[in-house]
């Protein structure tokens, strides 16, 4: 009946219809309408070609944009410069250390500015020597086992590939290190020797800063005897001009919409509202934190289990990476800065680089409140540096509050006492020297400029991304110590984890900034192939992705090699982290050996080295006669450098070779990524 009666319908319109109908109309508009802009579309494209050679593209634009930033040579010509100080930099240290050295050029006439070598086309090095008593000095960090900062990779490839013809030009450098670690200012030596060999000319010789030690106090060493050098070199002599003078300028922003206001962003504004790929250290990540669970059984100490949620991100990493954390400082402290100095925290301000030809306009993200610099972007619990205690000189209305910092910022040997005992043994950080001198009363604006930059923390990735693909773990101990003036010290990034606790209902998550660091530290490509983990505390870390990805193969059907654990902590029954895991793996036989070292489960303390050196068949078993790997984590203080000295004491006795053919077996597997460490200090 409906089909008929639809029929009939049907029919009825087409008896109907007009010649020319509504829908023919419309279709005949459309054909026009496309045929117009196509054909003009066409005759613009033909006309704006033909044009081509008059017109600057944007793209052209952006181009010469680029190469005018990455030239210093044409910045230190256009503004009449003639010092250059370049800074590879992981942490931030020698990027200060660069500005100090720049800052300090004035008192030489010797005008400086600051560069990025990852900003700057090194290859104008050899155009130096046209600009007259021109001077480079490079502050350079070594980072990891002996490797370039990430902003200074391409300037030390450059270094190792090129040819370049670098006579006339005079340069310096200062390297900064860690004794602790084997290549100790490794980039900074092979610098400076390179640059020689390319013919440039060294006007002081090479600065080896120890952060094992005081690197405050070697740079300032070096810097004094670098200016002696430079005076002689160039027969200039010190104007005696202070050199506090202010790099940035205070602006008000009261007035600034709010939406273009940082809020903690690390780069972009609002890059945690709007998460765009690929995410690294100036775009990270805003992680939900999935678990966060304790580990330690009993005791007063703490170590966390921590899970971040990177479901959706794109991020990818490997076994063996690290993760940073990018931590925020905690509102106590910084309230205390704001009532200390009688500061509105909430007020929006900016600083502005008063040299305009400098690529950095601020220190950090600006325009912000006060307390977001001084909860996100501003380190203000390390130790001061004795610069800073030198420009808080002027703010010091009572006379022994001046004397004290006179003498902490002097190189004398009574100055360097005092700092060391007063900043360093104490313990002292920015909120505690307000404190403890009270008539010290800085401007907030200039204090924020000369507090270093918050970094962020590593911290070993000790999950597989083959069993956890959507997801990243870390373990981490909780850092809280009393200082020699009964503070409290608080680990800045552990204690903000430990407040960050998932819950089970539907309230928004804790989340936090994080993005994943490459790491070097890896598993045999075979499986097969034998290993050796010595990995005491939280130098486990690592480990249990290493455990997880061999497990997950091994469940595939795959052959794998032997897995040989050493571990160690304080007591089996109080911080015998991931115990039910490990023992499992026993079971399983994916862990072939687990030795255990409880330092404090027996009268005579016990560690794993004592262990090592009871085992040294199995170990030259495995990285001798089956050519196995061995990986070492943890403290690279003491531990690191003990295994390494059993290493080659086994490899003497059980290689039957002198001490120096079993040094070079070590240094041979080293290079051949057969020992590996990833330690800290």
């Amino acid at each position: 009946m409906e089909n008929s009666e639809g029929v009939k319908i049907e029919s009825t319109v087409v008896t109907e219809e007009p010649l020319i109908s509504a829908l023919d109309i419309a279709l005949f508009v459309v054909i026009i309408t496309v045929a117009y802009f196509w054909y003009f579309k066409r005759d613009k494209q033909s006309s704006s070609s033909e044009k081509k050679p008059y017109t600057i593209q944007p793209s052209s634009l952006s181009s010469i944009e680029q190469t005018s930033n990455s030239s210093f040579i044409k910045k230190l010509k256009s503004t009449g410069r003639s010092l250059v100080v370049f800074y590879g930099s992981q942490t931030g240290t020698a990027e200060e250390f660069a500005g100090r050295i720049a800052k300090e050029g004035a008192r030489y006439k010797m005008k400086g500015m600051v560069a990025d070598p990852e900003e700057c086309d090194m290859a104008d090095l050899v155009e130096m020597k046209e600009i007259q008593k021109s001077l480079a000095i490079f502050c350079i960090a070594t980072y990891g086992e002996g490797d370039p900062t990430d902003n200074a990779m391409d300037f030390y490839e450059w270094l190792q590939n090129g040819d370049a013809d670098l006579e006339g030009l005079n340069y310096a450098v200062f390297g900064l290190g860690n004794k602790t670690y084997e290549h100790y200012n490794e980039i900074a030596i092979y610098i400076d020797q390179r640059l020689e060999e390319l013919g440039a000319t060294r006007v002081h010789e090479i600065g080896l800063g120890d952060d094992d030690a005081n690197i405050e106090d070697d740079f300032v060493s070096w810097k004094e005897k670098l200016w002696e050098s430079v005076c002689s070199h160039y027969g200039i002599e010190e104007t005696g001009e202070e050199s506090n003078i202010r790099q940035y300028k205070l602006v008000d922003c009261s007035e600034v919409l709010p939406e273009r206001i940082f809020s903690g962003e690390i780069s972009r504004l609002k890059s945690y509202e709007n998460q765009r790929f690929p995410f690294d250290v100036k775009n990270p990540y805003l992680s939900k934190i999935a678990v966060n669970r304790e580990l330690h059984k009993s005791g007063d100490r703490s170590c966390m289990h921590i899970e971040f949620d990177i479901d959706g991100s794109k991020m990818r990493y490997d076994t063996g990476d690290h993760v940073a954390v990018y931590p925020k400082n905690s509102s106590e402290l910084v309230d205390k800065i704001g009532e200390l100095l009688n500061a509105d925290l909430d007020a929006v301000f900016s600083l502005l680089n008063t040299d305009e030809e400098s690529s950095k306009k601020h220190p950090f993200p600006c325009p912000c409140t006060y307390r977001t610099a001084l909860t996100y972007y501003l380190d203000i619990t390390s130790n001061p540096r004795t610069h800073i205690m030198k420009e808080l000189i002027e703010y010091a209305s009572d006379p022994k509050d001046q004397e004290k910092l006179k003498l902490m910022a002097s190189s004398t040997p009574e100055g360097k006492k005092e700092f060391h005992e007063w900043m360093l043994r104490d313990n002292r950080n920015i909120v505690h020297i307000l404190e403890d001198l009270p008539s010290v009363k800085p401007d907030l604006d200039h204090l924020c400029e000369l507090l270093p930059r918050l970094q962020c923390r590593y911290y070993s990735i000790s999950s597989s991304p083959k069993v956890y693909p959507k997801s990243i773990h870390i373990t981490a101990v909780l850092v809280n110590y009393t200082t020699s003036t009964n503070r409290v010290n608080k680990g800045v990034a552990t204690n903000l984890l430990a407040q960050l606790i998932p819950t089970n209902d539907e309230l928004p998550q804790p989340t936090i900034p994080i993005y994943i660091r490459r790491s070097q530290f890896r598993l045999p490509p075979k499986s097969q192939t034998p290993i050796i983990m010595i990995g005491p505390g939280t130098g486990l870390a690592p480990f249990r992705g290493f455990i997880q990805e061999r497990d997950y193969a091994r469940k595939e059907g795959r052959e794998i090699g032997e897995m040989v654990l050493y571990f160690g902590c304080r007591k089996k029954d109080e911080d015998f982290i991931y115990e039910n895991e490990l023992q499992e793996y026993v079971a399983n036989g994916t862990l072939t050996k687990l030795h255990l070292a409880f330092s404090r489960d027996q009268p005579e303390k016990k560690y794993v080295t004592h262990l090592l050196e009871q085992n040294a068949d199995e170990l030259w078993n495995i990285i001798g006669e089956k050519s196995g790997h061995l990986y070492v984590c943890g403290d690279a203080r003491s531990m690191a450098k003990d295994v390494h000295s059993i290493i080659v004491k086994v490899v003497m006795e059980k290689g039957q070779m002198t001490n120096s053919q079993a040094l070079n077996y070590v240094k041979k597997m080293e290079q051949q990524k057969r020992y590996s460490a990833d330690v800290w200090s």
